[in-house]
Formats: structure tokens, C-alpha cells, sequence
């Protein structure tokens, strides 16, 4: 199963595509889609919608997910923010990709073991899981591959509990 990760923005988006299979990954890709900073802001969103439908058209993931959005403090970024995500999936929406959501929290219990781990051991971990030589640069692309694993392990977990849940039957 191919698997996009999708990590939202308006000035950088990061994406991360990883082939999972009989409970291994292997990294295609890790990326991002970056708009410039003077530019007005529904152009932005408008480069972000055009690349995104190109990623998708050319690594035609299986499924997508995503990270959930968290607000915390400033309210008008959140917003610019939540926009932007919504052109993001646009194009998985529209090809029905099926898309799933993933807290930060949700993110590196899954990587590491711990929700609360710093930034620099989710990419270490990431790092180990691929098989690569180097941590994924920037962070953006790094969240987006951490986003795309954690959905390959959420699906693993799925599929033994209906194993078991047939088998209880």
C-alpha cells in the first residue's frame, strides 16, 4: 500500500510517500511545497492546491493522512492555516483517496513510544525505521513521513484486531 503524509501549512507544506508491505516501509519520497512569503495569500493557496494535485497524479497514493489540526494561541494563523489544509486534501478528496487524521500526540506515540518526545527523536526514529543514512530535511518533509508511518502502523493494529475480532466470532 502506497501512503501519502501530509504535513499542512500555508508557507511550507510537507509531504512524505512511503510503500508499507507485510510490515515494512520503504520511502519513495519526502517533500515540500513551499510559497513565497510576499505573495497574497489565496495565490498561495492556489500553488499549493496545483502541487499537491501533481503529487498525488504522479505517486498516486493509496491512502492519505493527515495531521489534525491543534490551535493554540493565535487564532487568524489557525484559520490561514485550517484554508490551506482544506486545498491540501482537495485533490486526495477528489481523486476519493480515502483520508485519515492524526494528532501530534497520536504521531510520536506511534514513532517513538511516547507522546510527549521532542521533535529531534521522531525524526531519529523515522530515520531508523526507513533505513536511511540521514534524518529527512526539512522538518516539514520529516513530520509528513512521520504522519505517512504512523498511518502503516495504525493499519497494521486494524488488521490484527479483526483478525481477532473474526477469530472471537
Amino acid at each position: 500500500m502506497r501512503i501519502m503524509g501530509i504535513d499542512p501549512g500555508y508557507g511550507i507544506v510537507g509531504y512524505g510517500v512511503v510503500e508499507f508491505s507485510h510490515g515494512h516501509f520503504t520511502p519513495i519520497k519526502a517533500g515540500t511545497i513551499k510559497t513565497p512569503l510576499d505573495m497574497e495569500f489565496l495565490k498561495r493557496l492556489r500553488v499549493i492546491y496545483l502541487d499537491m494535485q501533481g503529487l498525488i497524479e504522479h505517486y498516486r497514493p493509496d491512502e492519505v493522512a493527515v495531521e489534525k489540526l491543534f490551535f493554540n494561541t493565535n487564532i487568524t494563523t489557525g484559520i490561514d492555516v485550517a484554508q490551506a489544509r482544506g486545498v491540501t486534501l482537495l485533490p486526495a478528496v477528489m481523486q476519493n483517496l480515502p483520508v485519515y487524521e492524526y494528532t501530534p500526540l497520536q504521531v510520536k506515540s506511534s514513532i517513538v513510544g511516547y507522546g510527549y518526545a521532542e521533535k529531534k527523536q521522531v525524526q531519529e526514529m523515522v530515520r531508523s525505521m526507513l533505513h536511511l543514512a540521514q534524518i529527512i530535511k526539512p522538518d516539514d518533509a520529516a513530520d509528513a513521513m512521520a504522519i505517512a508511518i504512523t498511518h502503516g502502523l495504525s493499519l497494521n493494529t486494524r488488521k490484527i484486531m479483526e483478525k481477532y475480532d473474526k477469530a472471537a466470532k
